[in-house]
């Protein structure tokens, strides 16, 4: 009898309760980061942002306290993405040469992603002094996980640079930029982006 009664309970259990506030606050998040990328971030409210939605401002309130949070959140949540990239290309097999294919094309598909193009499109300066230097850092581990890939395929002998660091500088540079002039719409798909990209700057760096 009493099983029954909690069967039909027309109150949510606390894992109910607690997916509901996720799903709720990724959608906030959502379409927090298109707006930002679209309007950008000083052009963009977050009664902008509520509206999209439907619902009032202090509804975002209940997820996070302010602009600069949810700008902050958009941001990290392109870094973890990458830091999943650098992870999964470690774990692939072959060559150094071959994690770092693996890595760059990884990546792009990041810089494609809302919450890539978001990391890239926003300077830093667009965040409270605090949450621009915990970003800073962040980058920099990023930044870290590209030269050591490099190095790895330096140590086997599949990859040939004389400058580790202005190597990672220039592939960053060249990947970043995808996130400002790939459109979803465009003639060529996501994979087909990276694949072309990533062969023609891999290229460079195998031996002759």
């Amino acid at each position: 009898m009493r099983w029954r009664r909690m069967q039909t309970s027309p109150f949510r259990t606390a894992d109910e309760r607690r997916a509901d506030r996720e799903e709720k606050r990724e959608a906030v998040l959502r379409a927090a980061v298109r707006r930002f990328n679209t309007h950008g971030f000083h052009a963009s409210s977050l009664d902008d942002v509520a509206a999209t939605l439907g619902v009032s401002k202090p509804t975002i309130y209940h997820y996070f306290g302010n602009k600069d949070q949810v700008l902050f959140e958009c941001v990290t949540r392109g870094i973890e993405q990458l830091r999943a990239a650098a992870d999964g290309a470690r774990q692939a097999p072959g060559t150094g040469l071959d994690r770092l294919r693996d890595f760059l094309r990884r990546y792009v598909g990041v810089m494609i992603d809302d919450f890539g193009r978001c990391l890239i499109r926003t300077a830093d300066e667009a965040l409270a002094p605090d949450s621009a230097a915990r970003l800073r850092a962040l980058k920099r581990e990023i930044d870290q996980a590209m030269r050591d890939l490099i190095r790895n395929g330096l140590a086997d002998g599949s990859i040939v640079t004389p400058d580790v660091r202005l190597t990672a500088f220039a592939l960053a540079g060249a990947l970043n930029w995808t996130a400002r002039w790939h459109r979803a719409d465009g003639e060529l798909s996501a994979d087909m982006v990276a694949e072309r990209m990533v062969d023609l700057l891999i290229t460079g760096l195998a031996p002759r």
